[in-house]
């Protein structure tokens, strides 16, 4: 084999890597789309084989058979255009629907009846789960875990856990969970 062969990387429009979709520009609009695809096809099949649904049978099966689709490794993809957070949300709000006595409520009106929070703060919620296992208690290993840089000056009252704040002259980085690697310089 040559030594420029070894040397040569293929260039490839998007790959799939541990159930997620990476495109080149790190968008993960397919993903997404095909997410939200997959998610509105268990919908129907659950529309179709179950007529009227009280409000426990579509928490079982929206919790164990649609919500895992749309939330499955989203730190690695979390969405932060406004356009995805809108079109993810949407299937909570059609699949809430699906319950006939709450069908004619308000979208937040029938969260708060099933009791069930937003997309968006489960994932929020998913990610601060996250920083609180790193940083407190090192249940990873603490040669793949991020270092997270904690705020030195904070001579406020509270915890001596606060992160600190970075400014990014692009939004490519600033959404993402693991950008504290980028200041480090670990990555």
């Amino acid at each position: 084999m040559d030594r420029n062969q070894l040397f040569d990387l293929e260039k490839v429009k998007s790959m799939v890597d541990i159930g997620v979709r990476f495109d080149s520009n790190l968008t993960f609009r397919d993903h997404i789309t095909e997410k939200i695809n997959k998610a509105y096809s268990v919908l129907d099949i659950i529309k179709r084989n179950f007529i009227y649904m009280d409000e426990h049978t579509f928490i079982i099966l929206y919790k164990s058979m649609v919500r895992p689709h749309v939330e499955f490794v989203n730190s690695v993809w979390c969405p932060y255009k406004i356009g995805d957070l809108k079109e993810i949300e949407k299937i909570q709000k059609r699949a809430t629907k699906l319950v006939i006595k709450l069908k004619n409520k308000s979208y937040i009106d029938r969260l708060i009846y099933l009791n069930l929070p937003t997309l968006k703060y489960r994932r929020l919620r998913g990610d601060m789960i996250e920083v609180f296992k790193i940083s407190t208690h090192n249940i990873y290993d603490t040669t793949v875990a991020p270092d997270l840089i904690f705020n030195e000056r904070a001579n406020t009252r509270g915890n001596h856990y606060k992160l600190q704040n970075h400014s990014f002259h692009y939004d490519l980085r600033k959404h993402f969970f693991l950008h504290a690697l980028q200041i480090s310089g670990t990555a």
